[in-house]
C-alpha cells in the first residue's frame, strides 16, 4: 500500500476519534514502527497533534475543519466513483 494511502487511513481513523499509536497500528494493520513514522510525518505537517495523557500519547487532528474536509473529500470521490461518467467527455475529450 502506498504511503499516502496509509496517511489517509490514519487521518481518517483519527477523524473517527482521537487515538493512540499502539490502538491505531493495531486497528489498521500496521507495524508500531511503521505507523510510528506516518504520525510524524502528518505531525510536521501540521495535520495531527499529539495529547500527553499520563505516560502516554494521544493523536487527534489539529483542527476539526480538518475532519469537514476528509468528509467533504470523501463524499466527492464517492459521488464520481458512483458516475463514472464525464458530461465533458465528448466535447473536451478529457475523460
Amino acid at each position: 500500500m502506498p504511503r499516502r494511502a496509509r496517511r489517509c487511513r490514519i487521518l481518517l481513523a483519527l477523524r473517527q476519534a482521537p487515538a493512540y499509536p499502539a490502538d491505531l497500528a493495531d486497528q489498521l494493520g500496521v507495524s508500531r514502527t511503521r505507523l510510528s513514522n506516518h504520525l510524524a510525518c502528518l505531525r510536521d505537517c501540521g495535520l495531527v497533534v499529539t495529547v500527553p495523557d499520563g505516560r502516554r500519547t494521544r493523536y487527534e487532528l489539529a483542527d476539526e475543519r480538518l475532519g469537514h474536509a476528509l468528509d467533504d473529500l470523501r463524499a466527492a470521490v464517492v459521488a464520481v466513483e458512483a458516475d463514472k461518467t464525464c458530461p465533458d467527455a465528448a466535447s473536451k475529450g478529457c475523460c
